[in-house]
């Protein structure tokens, strides 16, 4: 058995589970929204971080990346309980195709494992729903938990996507305005950021992430 999952928020840059493939692509009609409550890693049930989810939309594509797994039921075992683990707040399993780049016609997997959450209050009670962009920047900008703090999370988002070469105009917006409540200038990641994991981490064959040198008034404590 082989199954294949697609990351478009933390696990683009940070899978935390051993993997045999990564390929850089994109799903169709889902766009990526901050519309859900992360309450054990980067906030607290008391102040709660903002993470992405998916949101239906015709016509709309996102971009992350599919990982593949196979080699043993064991192996997959291991992977698929670590990421129910660490996805503990989205409370559905969707399968989708996905595409990789230069081919929007044939999929070239079909039956991706996409993480993605309930757009109801009622029956999810992660789902925080849209907010005006300002008032989700300041959440994004004080929020911190266990793993670190929220505004780390839409920095290295914005870094991984500007890495695969497909970055997000929402997650861009929202960097900026989290850069201007924080009264912070410049763009990207500071190195010390990277140093460790966000995640109960098993074994990943990522490389190491190289970085810009970044003015000094970015960097910020955890």
């Amino acid at each position: 058995m082989v199954f294949w999952v697609f990351g478009y928020g933390s696990l683009v840059w940070n899978p935390g589970f051993e993997y045999d493939e990564k390929v850089i692509g994109f799903i169709k009609d889902y766009r990526r929204v901050f519309d859900l409550a992360c309450i054990d890693h980067r906030g607290t049930p008391e102040n709660p971080a903002r993470t992405c989810t998916l949101e239906r939309n015709e016509g709309a594509i996102c971009w992350g990346a599919a990982y593949c797994v196979r080699g043993g039921q064991e192996k997959e075992r291991m992977a698929m309980e670590y990421l129910e683990r660490r996805e503990c707040e989205y409370d559905q399993k969707t399968l989708v195709d996905f595409y990789k780049e230069g081919d929007d016609l044939q999929p070239a997997v079909t039956g991706v494992i996409v993480f993605t959450s309930t757009p109801d209050k009622e029956s999810n009670k992660y789902y925080l729903g849209p907010a005006p962009l300002e008032d989700m920047a300041r959440q994004i900008a004080t929020a911190y938990g266990p793993c670190g703090n929220n505004r780390d999370y839409i920095f290295l988002l914005e870094k991984a996507m500007f890495d695969i070469g497909h970055e997000d105009g929402l997650v861009i917006e929202l960097a900026t305005e989290v850069r201007r409540v924080l009264g912070i200038g410049g763009v990207g990641i500071p190195k010390e950021k990277l140093v460790g994991s966000s995640h109960i981490s098993l074994k990943s064959n990522i490389p190491a992430l190289h970085l810009r040198p970044l003015p000094e008034a970015i960097a910020m404590d955890s």
